[in-house]
């Protein structure tokens, strides 16, 4: 590279690091390193909010300073008629930063019910898809504190369980397509990240339907503000959280223990062969275990209804089952085995 163009690389990398000059920018960088291995690859997913976009400045101060290996997605859902000017005004403000960010657009027919959940399982699909095709092992996402109180309560209103109460952990995997889902910003306000997109990019994009109380988590939203002023102590809140995300691990560790001495997987054929006893855990060990072989086979980032999962479980133990399906999934009963594998097979 010539001296000029050299010379005209490292001005525009201090303008872009001098944000780091700002104490409190600072502060949630350092948080943000903290999980962070410099030496691998990662891809960012942007949204143009100020979570993603401060999640999107900080990445791009790694890999400044460490020369770590990083992509930026932005999904176009589509469901909005001005979606397209909005998705290439959030990549313009990026470019400024020299932050190459790609579209990647959910097609086909959209849902006109359960639309925020069908939304993010695409999204998830198409970042985790768009992962696999660049061999990119780690996902960022900008989830924050806010989003961790959020899920808390609308999995509560759900009635979940200690998997559903715990699920948003600051890092998760993608069984299926062996991806680690990082979230950086897990212990930092919502509030924080917005003044941070302000001083560095003076933009960030507001979603509309941020305030549509038709969706049950801008309800809830709404709900934790009021609760706020209540008394509700957050700390105590995440403190309950992070307990429950203890419990959870240990119930993992056999999760893991049942599917690896119990099930044997078959990778040339994508098929699983589960023996007797991997049905004879507790019952969240094998309702667990047996969900974490769908999601697998299935190539589904979310487990299909606990119910269903219930209800085939019991009836394997059963002698009157056979066959059926789940997930994207055929299960099949033979002898004292089951067999699940791709109803695309």
């Amino acid at each position: 590279m010539k001296k000029k163009s050299l010379s005209v690389k490292r001005k525009n990398h201090n303008l872009i690091l001098k944000h780091l000059n700002d104490k409190d920018i600072l502060k949630v960088f350092k948080e943000f390193k903290k999980t962070i291995d410099i030496k691998n690859k990662y891809a960012v997913a942007v949204s143009g909010g100020p979570d993603s976009l401060a999640l999107a400045y900080f990445s791009k101060c790694v890999s400044i300073i460490y020369k770590t290996k990083i992509q930026y997605y932005l999904v176009d859902h589509k469901l909005r008629k001005d979606s397209k000017k909005e998705a290439k005004k959030v990549l313009q403000t990026l470019k400024k930063f020299k932050i190459n960010c790609r579209i990647l657009t959910w097609k086909g027919k959209k849902p006109k019910s359960n639309i925020q959940s069908i939304a993010r399982n695409a999204r998830y699909s198409l970042l985790t898809k768009e992962c696999k095709k660049n061999n990119i092992p780690f996902l960022l996402l900008g989830h924050h504190l806010d989003d961790l109180y959020e899920n808390f309560l609308l999995r509560i209103l759900r009635g979940s369980g200690l998997k559903g109460l715990s699920s948003m952990d600051k890092i998760s995997e993608n069984n299926f397509d062996n991806i680690k889902i990082i979230r950086p910003l897990m212990d930092i306000k919502k509030s924080e990240l917005k003044k941070i997109s302000k001083k560095v990019f003076n933009f960030f994009a507001v979603d509309p339907s941020n305030f549509n109380e038709n969706f049950k988590r801008i309800r809830i939203r709404k709900l934790i503000n009021t609760l706020e002023l209540e008394g509700l102590d957050k700390n105590k809140l995440k403190l309950t959280i992070k307990n429950l995300q203890d419990a959870n691990n240990a119930f993992n560790f056999y999760v893991k223990k049942n599917i690896n001495e119990n099930s044997f997987f078959v990778k040339e054929k994508n098929k699983f062969f589960l023996n007797k006893s991997f049905f004879n855990q507790p019952s969240e060990v094998t309702f667990r275990s047996f969900g974490e072989i769908i999601k697998i086979i299935g190539r589904k980032y979310y487990l299909p209804r606990g119910k269903s999962i219930s209800f085939i479980v019991s009836a394997i133990k059963s002698n009157k089952f056979k066959k059926t399906t789940l997930g994207g999934c055929v299960i099949q009963k033979i002898s004292e085995t089951v067999i699940v594998f791709s109803e695309r097979s």
